[in-house]
């Protein structure tokens, strides 16, 4: 099968248009729609189906498209090797984590790496979806369960846990738990239990939710729980990396907590010798040995 060829209707059912993709080929309609026919004339297959406001796949279209989309990833990831350099840290890094580690922890951290490394380029993506590191959707994951994806290398991080925490004008205004059963005098700031989250996170809630809160705030990510805490709303369920930058908060009814949450962080197999993710590994670890001595000096563990 002519490479050529499949690179072109690669860009065409990408961009949907024989002119948006003739634009980024740097070829003319005619010549892309020329080398469609002859295509779909080597696979006696119509490709698209045509219409006036452009151009949709028929079903063996979307098959080559999904070939195609494998092999532009694999030439991507291939292409990411051979840019690496031995001794210098550059180019693009996409770094894929949960919105609550991505916005309450890693993000703070990132001028650091950014020092240090002036010249790389950081795409972070915030999803609780689980993106295809293999298929190159992302080059690196910090993820709150262990991957189980095929041909990963994985390294454990650290443990979180779910606990309660409020402000301290909060308290002083409604008091201090005693334990889980005064939670029936206070609102609760939690995920909504539609959201995603982890399981240990989910069944403390569901736990907090059968003593009956005085009353309630759901939000589907620990960024907008923090907030809420954060202005006296209530007591909210956060992870307990977050005391760390935000020491004002009082952990309270410290008995009640999730089970241990693990993280890891994982990398494709073929990006084994890339610099650009040793770089993000090291940094990320010394973060978390700088942010568990600072914790222990804090007494908090």
């Amino acid at each position: 099968m002519d490479w050529d060829k499949l690179r072109i209707f690669h860009a065409v059912a990408d961009a949907g248009s024989l002119t948006h993709a003739g634009d980024k080929l740097n070829l003319s309609q005619s010549a892309v729609s020329r080398q469609i026919r002859a295509l779909e004339e080597s696979l006696n297959s119509t490709l698209f189906h045509r219409h006036a406001r452009g151009l949709i796949l028929t079903e063996q279209g979307e098959l080559l498209f999904d070939a195609t989309s494998a092999m532009s990833k694999r030439l991507d990831a291939a292409a990411a090797r051979i840019r690496d350099s031995e001794e210098e840290v550059f180019g693009e890094l996409r770094v894929t984590t949960t919105f609550g580690f991505g916005t309450l922890w890693l993000a703070p951290r990132l001028p650091k790496l950014y020092e240090k490394y002036p010249d790389l380029k950081v795409d972070l993506m915030l999803e609780e979806r689980v993106l295809d590191l293999p298929m190159r959707e992302a080059d690196v994951a910090i993820r709150m369960k262990e991957p189980s994806q095929a041909d990963l290398i994985r390294k454990r991080l650290m443990t979180v846990r779910m606990q309660l925490y409020a402000s301290r004008e909060y308290l002083n205004q409604h008091g201090i738990p005693d334990g889980i059963d005064d939670i029936v005098k206070h609102r609760l700031i939690c995920q909504n239990t539609s959201a995603a989250q982890v399981g240990a996170g989910a069944l403390l809630v569901q736990t907090l939710m059968g003593h009956n809160p005085q009353s309630l705030l759901t939000v589907n990510n620990y960024f907008g729980v923090l907030q809420g805490v954060l202005h006296n709303l209530g007591i909210g369920v956060l992870p307990d990396y977050v005391t760390q930058d935000f020491p004002d908060l009082v952990h309270v009814m410290t008995e009640t907590e999730s089970a241990d949450v693990p993280v890891f962080l994982a990398y494709p197999e073929e990006l084994r010798h890339s610099q650009r993710v040793a770089a993000f590994k090291d940094f990320v670890q010394d973060e978390i040995i700088a942010h568990r001595k600072q914790l222990r000096q804090q007494g908090k563990i």
